[in-house]
């Protein structure tokens, strides 16, 4: 491929920057809402001033430093010169509760912490008692005079970022080439990073990842996600999680451009219309949002509009299933009669196409303008992706791929390349990774057959940091990795994830539940935003259910059902039936689903989840906090 590969990240940077010098490396907001540029050569020169300011304030080889921020053009060039002198980041985001800031920070013994604002800084000083290796803190963000004084009051050092800038360049000035060489001292070997697992199945660990479990899969990558030096991607998701900040890699070895934005709705389409991004990597629930947002849209616009968007939605829904079947784009776990196929619907594909490519020029290239004309797809990741959403978009010329990791495996280990992408998987492993499904005894099964999911490669973690026997828990003297997670494999060698092992849910007539496949399923309904099952050790099973609360009040409204207000509305007689109905119509033997996956009663939130409440930082549901938080709904659903 020709793809740029040093041995660790920021000499990776280094060479990206004397190849194209002069493009675009970053694009941030100023205060009127543009992108303002910093180019790669610019960037290059930041993570030298930063690494040298850091070396200024005595930090060395091997240290830790924390970074307790969300993603933004700082984080990236500070994460550079961090690692370019050999040090290891420990990252956590805004969102990061106290407990978990003093924990991460004391059990890595960080004495210099990056923090994003007052806030972080506030929040950081408020466990200095819990970090006793804490000196100093260095801010992007002013502080408030307040904040100032109780950090002098904890004896804590507080340094502007371009405060460390200006000491890096008189550092530089004073000692030539000296940061330089602390760059090239590294080694594929070295320590990268301690990622902190999000904490949805309890204590975070530290996941300990070296430059190596970066770098081996940039160059399959690439090949799998279609980029152009010079083009922008927009960045919505929190880059101290280890899917944003590989994806930042990916981006940064092609020569694009980061363009950092939010996942929310609003924000999210006026940026893309700004950027004219070529690529957007972000959670389930960001696409979840927009097709929510573009059937929203629509039925607003109501009439002939809406018609026309229905009818030709699921003419491309149709048209693409009988495509996936003809050309072999769907996972088959036995080997298939093609030609049976091509008989069965080769006259309907046919048939079907010029209305197809009707609905193309009169619906599905309007929805696309909305992503701009240099648009090429999205990646997903961090979670499954629901199939609905997955066939919207390509039915609508939006190419979407699911990618499958682990934090512990830096995080990688397949993804469905946008050239040639098999539904219903996340694509086969990529090149160096190998993937083994077991049984519950460690025997090796075959395609089709459920088990536990098995990871040895170059892109496995060097270990938990200070948990010498987790580490041995879960990768075996052969280093294999156990990663917990369900999944089959197809004829053809891809991935197909049905679920964690710890999600089971096991019904007292001793049935195995996976509530994943099921939540997905329900998550259809455009009444229903979000669903967990629960039932761990009860006769059936129940869900909480987040009603979508637009498409309920609309519903109360063309119905005529008289309402004080939403809590209310959720108690009604009628919409309590619309979604057992919804539900029943959804989880049924029809759907595959056995009798005992069946949904017995249901409880209704007014409140959506949220972030650190119900869900981790990625947007995953932290089931294990479900029987706390909602114990008076369990008690109902159960009793």
């Amino acid at each position: 491929m020709g793809e740029i590969m040093e041995n660790t990240i920021p000499k990776i940077l280094r060479e990206v920057a004397k190849k194209y010098p002069d493009l675009n490396a970053q694009r941030r907001k100023d205060e009127e809402g543009n992108f303002q540029p910093v180019k790669y050569k610019e960037l290059l020169q930041l993570a030298y001033s930063f690494g040298a300011g850091l070396l200024s304030l005595g930090v060395k080889r091997g240290d830790h430093v924390g970074i307790i921020a969300d993603d933004r053009v700082e984080w990236f060039q500070a994460d550079m010169g961090i690692m370019g002198i050999g040090a290891i980041d420990v990252p956590r985001g805004c969102d990061a509760p106290e407990k978990d800031i003093a924990y991460i920070l004391s059990f890595t013994d960080c004495e210099v912490v990056v923090a994003e604002n007052n806030f972080q800084v506030k929040k950081i000083l408020s466990v200095k008692n819990e970090i006793p290796t804490l000196k100093s803190i260095i801010y992007f963000d002013d502080v408030s005079d307040d904040v100032a004084e109780l950090a002098k009051k904890e004896k804590i050092t507080l340094y502007k970022y371009f405060e460390i800038l200006e000491k890096g360049d008189k550092y530089r000035k004073e000692n030539s080439g000296v940061v330089e060489a602390e760059f090239e001292k590294g080694d594929r070997e070295d320590l990268a990073c301690i990622i902190f697992t999000s904490g949805t199945t309890g204590e975070p660990k530290g996941v300990m990842l070296q430059h190596k479990n970066f770098i081996v899969q940039l160059d399959e990558l690439v090949e799998r996600i279609p980029l152009e030096a010079g083009c922008n991607v927009l960045c919505i998701l929190p880059v101290w999680h280890v899917f944003q900040r590989l994806c930042e890699y990916v981006m940064m070895i092609k020569g694009t451009c980061l363009c950092y934005s939010k996942p929310i709705g609003s924000v999210l389409l006026a940026d893309i219309q700004k950027v004219n991004p070529i690529f957007i990597p972000g959670v389930p629930r960001v696409f979840e949002a927009v097709y929510e947002g573009i059937y929203k849209a629509m039925r607003k616009k109501g009439g002939i509009t809406n018609i026309l968007f229905k009818f030709f939605t699921n003419i491309a829904i149709i048209h693409s299933r009988m495509d996936k079947k003809m050309f072999r784009k769907e996972a088959r776990f036995r080997n298939d009669f093609l030609v049976l196929k091509w008989i069965l619907f080769f006259i309907p594909w046919l048939l079907l196409y010029p209305l197809r490519s009707l609905g193309d020029v009169l619906v599905y290239r309007k929805v696309r303008a909305k992503f701009g004309n240099n648009f090429k797809g999205c990646v997903s990741g961090g979670g499954a992706l629901p199939p609905n959403i997955d066939e919207f978009f390509w039915a609508l010329g939006l190419n979407i791929v699911e990618g499958y990791g682990l934090t512990e495996t830096a995080p990688v280990v397949s993804v469905r390349p946008v050239p040639k992408p098999i539904f219903g998987t996340t694509g086969s492993p990529i090149r160096g990774v190998n993937v083994r499904i077991v049984d519950d005894g460690g025997n090796i099964l075959g395609p089709g057959q459920k088990g536990t999911v098995q990871i040895k490669g170059e892109t496995v973690m060097k270990g938990y940091y200070k948990k010498p026997e987790l580490t041995a828990k879960v990768i075996d003297a052969d280093g294999w990795f156990d990663t917990g997670d369900i999944g089959m494999t197809t004829v053809t060698g891809e991935l197909v994830l049905l679920g964690r092992k710890k999600d089971t849910i096991v019904l007292r007539g001793g049935e195995n539940v996976e509530p994943l496949p099921i939540e997905m399923k329900m998550n259809e309904s455009k009444y229903i935003a979000t669903s967990v099952v629960v039932g761990q050790d009860q006769r059936n099973l129940a869900a909480l259910i987040v009603p979508s609360e637009d498409e309920i009040i609309a519903f109360a409204k063309e119905n005529s059902i008289q309402f004080k207000d939403y809590n209310e509305l959720l108690k009604n007689a009628e919409i309590i039936k619309m979604i057992d109905n919804e539900i029943q119509n959804l989880i049924n033997s029809k759907n595959g689903f056995r009798l005992f996956e069946r949904i017995g009663k249901f409880a209704l939130l007014s409140k959506p989840f949220e972030v650190g409440v119900e869900l981790s930082a990625k947007q995953e549901i932290m089931r294990y906090k479900m029987q706390d938080i909602y114990a008076k709904e369990m008690k109902t659903l159960f009793n």
